[in-house]
């Protein structure tokens, strides 16, 4: 099962690319791998992510991570993305992930609250 959805999200990622003229827009590496991401975001008058997507490269699971994220905080408030926790992430990831690759799979969250901040709504 775990193989099974990490592999889905890693060959098919879901809202891959960037969106021109975003509203926010982040960029992290995961230096002890060398995974890399960037979110950008369209925020939507209503304080909602009316649209995300993820760019970049690296192992299975964070590749997996991004799209995952993505597929969970379109059309969310802001306010409550806001005390999204790493745990509830890892939980919503619906698979097991390891001690050693939670930095991998957290890269994405990580990403995406960075942009959160360099929102310029």
């Amino acid at each position: 099962m775990y193989r099974e959805i990490i592999l889905d999200h890693y060959q098919h990622p879901r809202n891959f690319g960037e969106i021109k003229g975003s509203d926010a827009q982040a960029e992290k590496n995961n230096t002890l791998c060398g995974d890399k991401i960037s979110i950008s975001l369209k925020l939507g008058a209503a304080g909602r992510v009316d649209d995300i997507k993820f760019n970049g490269a690296g192992c299975s699971v964070s590749r997996a991570g991004g799209s995952i994220l993505t597929e969970l905080v379109k059309g969310k408030k802001l306010g409550d993305l806001e005390k999204y926790t790493d745990q509830q992430f890892i939980k919503d990831m619906g698979v097991p992930i390891m001690p050693a690759r939670k930095r991998c799979a957290l890269l994405a969250l990580e990403t995406f609250r960075k942009a959160l901040k360099n929102s310029k709504k």
